[in-house]
């Protein structure tokens, strides 16, 4: 029901092994495709900088890794897409573009990003302006390096902006860029009461991207340790001919001490659905 190309590993719960552990345990899974975290300690990017990309280039060529995906963090530090003040916009604005940069040079056809957040003690609308203020300038430098931008909702605690399907469909919209699409996160789908195929009725071919994990619905889990029905997910996804990627966010502390134990019980997981 999908290819093995369509996984895509990630690397944030790989948090305290090197980089070069991450990737040698993608290839012992049989994952061959990467959605990449470029944070530390793996790689370091900042709004006025980022790590060598040659380096990391060789260490997927010499696994037959391919990058597809790049994943800016935008939760934990400081950056976001609905920066409040003046230079905290000016240094999120350059932190994205320098993502996108890093992302072409290492391969990326996708950078998967989101709403970001106001203050919760402001106006809705007024950050949803500064939000649509960014995304529109980043899907416009994403024109430029050849990247789309795959805009996932968020859960109701992380954000007061793009919550719901409805949500982002309304933030494409208003922005009306080619280079701005959608993604689906299970988890944030799943506390919102939402299924997959709401999400393709409502937003189409502009799905381009997911974070495909289990959940209760909350949580990013492996699958088999969350509520969520694999078969059902992979049928929803077949009958509207979905053929994107499917990132492994797997954020949840217990797995940090032994991800790569935790991808192999991933991995199996998929194996009666990979064609």
């Amino acid at each position: 029901m999908i290819k093995r190309e369509q996984i895509a590993g990630m690397n944030i719960h790989y948090l305290f092994y090197s980089l070069e552990y991450f990737l040698d345990a993608q290839a012992a899974a049989g994952i061959r495709t990467i959605e990449f975290w470029p944070g530390t300690p793996h790689f370091f990017l900042s709004y006025l900088e980022y790590s060598d990309c040659k380096r990391v280039r060789k260490l997927l060529n010499d696994r037959n890794l391919t990058l597809r995906v790049i994943t800016p963090e935008n939760c934990t530090y400081q950056y976001q897409f609905a920066a409040q003040e003046k230079e905290q916009f000016e240094k999120s604005l350059g932190y994205f573009k320098k993502a996108m940069d890093a992302g072409e040079e290492l391969g990326a056809e996708i950078m998967a990003i989101n709403s970001g957040w106001g203050y919760w003690n402001e106006e809705r609308e007024e950050a949803w302006k500064r939000s649509r203020e960014m995304l529109s300038m980043l899907a416009e430098y994403a024109k430029e390096r050849g990247i789309r931008l795959a805009m996932e909702s968020l859960r109701p605690q992380e954000s007061n902006l793009a919550t719901t399907v409805q949500d982002v469909k309304r933030m494409l919209d208003e922005v009306n860029h080619p280079n701005l699409k959608a993604m689906i996160d299970t988890t944030a789908m799943g506390v919102a009461g939402e299924t997959i195929d709401q999400w393709f009725d409502v937003l189409g071919e502009d799905i381009i991207h997911m974070h495909f994990i289990d959940g209760n619905p909350y949580g990013h889990l492996i699958w088999g340790d969350g509520t969520h029905d694999l078969e059902e997910f992979l049928r929803a996804l077949k009958r509207h001919n979905y053929m994107g990627y499917l990132g492994q966010e797997i954020t949840e502390f217990d797995y940090f001490n032994n991800p790569a134990a935790a991808d192999l019980r991933n991995i199996k997981a998929y194996e009666p659905y990979i064609i």
